[in-house]
């Protein structure tokens, strides 16, 4: 099941093609990193996690497939949700599609940390009300 899903067009600058005339592995990153944000954006807001909770997001791992190259004039669209929620981590499932065709396929497994002992702590009070409150199945 999708969750926390969000959607969003992507821009592709001349800065963001690399010497074989597609976009840049490292420019994938900065799209997913921009779409996890959104994530947080919409559903609950980092920067109150961060405050209230005395924490911070890392991520554990990422990886992403690629399937097609992206290329300067295509318009890519990018999607990204929380496909599992498990007691202290959050994996974000994202994929690019041009023209309805998939290019990219990638997951984010991210934890919170504790600022005071940097070690990892459970999901935040606000994501799992959210949780709660956007796909309960009362």
């Amino acid at each position: 099941m999708r969750i926390f899903e969000i959607t969003r067009e992507i821009y592709i600058g001349t800065y963001d093609i690399d010497f074989a005339g597609h976009v840049s592995n490292i420019v994938y990153l900065r799209w997913l990193e921009d779409m996890r944000l959104m994530v947080f954006d919409k559903y609950f807001p980092l920067e109150q996690i961060m405050d209230e909770g005395k924490i911070y997001p890392v991520l554990a791992s990422t990886k992403i497939d690629y399937k097609r190259p992206i290329k300067l004039f295509s318009k890519p669209i990018g999607t990204m949700w929380i496909s599992r929620m498990g007691s202290a981590s959050m994996t974000f499932s994202g994929q690019i599609e041009v023209d309805g065709q998939i290019c990219t396929q990638a997951e984010h497994v991210g934890v919170f940390v504790s600022q005071e002992s940097a070690k990892p702590v459970r999901l935040p009070k606000i994501i799992l009300d959210q949780h709660e409150k956007l796909y309960s199945r009362t």
